[in-house]
């Protein structure tokens, strides 16, 4: 805003007091003698001279006539929003509405005095409906008759008039303005366009479609919303739905207040839901009437779209930047360096799915790290692109993290005790987790179709076979993230629910292409039943989600299954991988106690021939092992026999079985 405007616009607003001033003076002086009303005449005139004179200096229009505009005020209206604001602006107001009441003790402005003094007059001025209430333009003091109550107009109004663009107080800490974002990829641009036309073709303000934002990154919704607005000249403010009041009465009035905030400035509001919780009724119930109820511009931004059958909706679900806008991102961030990792960039395209402001926060983050390295005496030089590849890690981790556990990878290939065909099997995975870009991108087998281009792998065995420590070997080689699925938070009785869950956990890992690991998937991806009646229908439609986003997964999915004879034969056809992990036979055990013990632990004349015909899996062993090494660690002496001994004793005593002599014989 200009300051010639400002200025202008002040001088405007004074000339418009000064003028019902004048028309005050003019009612005090009828009841006085005719010259006083001749003079007080007079001045009417003078004062509607200067009025004309200042609206004739306005460069655009004024405050006081754009209010006029937005709420549609008669010109009484506009006079008495004028009385009430001349007692703020103007001290000499006060004694000229003491005089015009013809009582000192009334300074104040009421609707007998304006009925009474100003043109125009009518009564329907201060009914509730009226815009002057019904807006909250002017407050109405208590009393027991209506028109002798007193007037105040309200603060944020008075700033509006005087060109000071400052929002209600009573909205501060609850809507946020956001600040304008200066970079948006191509794709999110696009469709802040589309949301843009949409609201142009609707017309008013007051009777434009919701638009629904989908997405998982609030900073992406963000940025489409102030774009979109950017195009149609609005102001863009955020509310988290958390903050809602519940109440009914604190409810419309915070509506109220926006929907007023909204015509003064020109805004869109954005209700952001993502932190509310499903099952929190109340606060569910606030957000539909705000969507239903709100007459203004509004985007709603959450993780799934909300049904809203009482008011038309436009939804619009965000996802990330494409693969070859990400690509673009990260060479951008590279160029305003002097690292040169083009070579890499590929890699971080084809395993983690970022957006912009995590892209460039990992940069960021390790570009600190890289100064902070350089700065120190460490000799050892800095590895630029694995530290990055961490920081991507990291940065696609916190959704995840909330609905799974994240196992940190401790085993190797060397820990990993299986036969040829198992571990050629394993280094396979790896290979088609490690080179998927290159083959469906590159190659063009992308092209072909999404179906089948999810990497799924079964792990069958026994407890204790190593199946666990195998995805925990991959996660290590491919440097990516485990994370275990409690399927007893995922399966649920309720019809729908289960989908609901799987989904969210596949939504959450997708950024970073996370290896997602289902222990004991029998559970939940047992054989098909025939469907006899509703729950048999949707327990197979479980099944059949399942199929599908495993297929379409970008990442890695492992299930684990104790009895796979219980999986239907039609999901292990859509598994990529099949890795069977027997219970290991005495040559596998003797590999496995040879490992067991690690490099610092003290030993002494352990046999693990002698060991090896202890008829257990690697599970067990470790846990002998473990207990034998407390045993040691007590008695203060290296690992004998005579420890795994007692210590194996104790494990056969959890599995409900007796050592027999054949097992240890020889041992002590």
């Amino acid at each position: 805003m200009s300051q010639n405007w400002t200025q202008a616009n002040q001088r405007y607003l004074m000339a418009a007091v000064n003028l019902v001033g004048a028309r005050l003076q003019h009612y005090s002086a009828q009841s006085v003698s005719s010259s006083k009303n001749d003079t007080a005449a007079a001045d009417i005139d003078q004062a509607q001279k200067a009025l004309d004179d200042a609206a004739s200096a306005m460069p655009s229009p004024s405050a006081l006539e754009t209010l006029c505009k937005i709420f549609n005020l008669t010109p009484f209206e506009r006079d008495l929003l004028l009385l009430c604001a001349g007692v703020e602006l103007d001290s000499s107001f006060v004694a000229i509405c003491a005089r015009a009441h013809g009582d000192a003790a009334r300074a104040q402005p009421t609707l007998s005095l304006a009925l009474a003094a100003l043109p125009d007059a009518h009564w329907s001025a201060l009914t509730p409906a009226a815009p002057l209430r019904s807006w909250r333009l002017i407050e109405v003091g208590n009393g027991p008759i209506l028109t002798q109550g007193s007037l105040r107009i309200d603060e944020r109004i008075l700033h509006f008039l005087a060109g000071v663009q400052h929002p209600d107080d009573r909205l501060a800490g609850l809507v946020e303005q956001l600040p304008p974002h200066s970079e948006i990829v191509a794709s999110h641009s696009a469709l802040a366009e589309r949301i843009a036309a949409s609201w142009s073709r609707n017309g008013q303000h007051d009777r434009l479609p919701v638009v629904q934002l989908c997405g998982s990154h609030l900073a992406d919704l963000r940025t489409v919303a102030l774009a979109a607005c950017s195009h149609l000249g609005l102001r863009t403010f955020a509310l988290a739905a958390q903050f809602l009041p519940v109440g009914l009465t604190e409810l419309d009035g915070l509506m109220r207040l926006w929907e007023r905030e909204a015509m003064l400035t020109g805004a869109a509001l954005l209700l952001e839901c993502q932190e509310v919780e499903a099952n929190d009724a109340p606060r569910t119930a606030a957000i539909n009437k705000v969507i239903e109820g709100l007459r203004s511009p509004l985007f709603v931004g959450s993780a799934e779209a909300r049904r809203s059958p009482r008011r038309v909706s436009l939804t619009y679900y965000l996802r990330n930047p494409t693969s070859v806008e990400q690509r673009d991102l990260w060479r951008r961030a590279f160029s305003s360096s002097e690292i040169n990792l083009n070579g890499e960039v590929d890699q971080f395209v084809s395993q983690f799915d970022l957006n912009l402001a995590k892209i460039q926060s990992a940069f960021t983050q390790v570009m600190g790290q890289k100064l902070l390295s350089e700065s120190s005496d460490n000799e050892t030089s800095f590895d630029f692109g694995s530290s990055l590849w961490d920081a991507c890690r990291v940065q696609a981790r916190p959704k995840l993290d909330d609905l799974a556990q994240r196992i940190e990878p401790a085993a190797t290939w060397n820990d990993l005790v299986l036969s040829d065909i198992g571990l050629q099997t394993l280094r396979e995975i790896a290979v088609h987790a490690r080179r998927r870009m290159i083959v469906y991108e590159t190659w063009g087998f992308a092209t072909k179709g999404l179906r089948g281009l999810g990497i799924s792998a079964l792990f069958s065995g026994v407890s204790g076979t190593g199946k666990t420590m195998a995805a925990e070997v991959l996660a290590s080689e491919l440097r990516l993230d485990l994370y275990r699925i409690d399927l007893s938070a995922v399966v649920s009785k309720y019809i729908g629910e289960t989908e609901k869950n799987l989904r969210r956990v596949f939504d959450a890992a997708e950024e970073g292409g996370a290896i997602l690991l289902f222990d004991e998937a029998d559970a939940l991806f047992g054989k098909r039943s025939e469907v006899k009646d509703s729950h048999d229908r949707y327990a197979n439609i479980e099944v059949s989600y399942l199929l599908q986003r495993m297929e379409a997964y970008r990442g890695l999915a492992i299930l684990t299954t104790n009895l796979k004879s219980a999986l239907d034969t039609a999901f292990l056809r859509r598994l990529r991988f099949i890795v069977d992990f027997p219970f290991p036979d005495a040559s596998l055990r003797a590999q496995i106690w040879r490992r067991i013990f690690p490099r610092e632990t003290p030993t002494e004349n352990l046999d693990a021939v002698k060991l090896a015909q202890l008829n257990v899996a690697g599970g067990n062993i470790r846990n002998i092992a473990l207990n034998a090494a407390f045993l040691a660690a007590d008695a203060n002496e290296p690992v004998r026999m005579k420890h795994l001994l007692r210590a194996a004793e104790n494990e056969y005593m959890k599995l409900e079985k007796s050592l027999s002599d054949s097992e240890i014989r020889g041992w002590v």
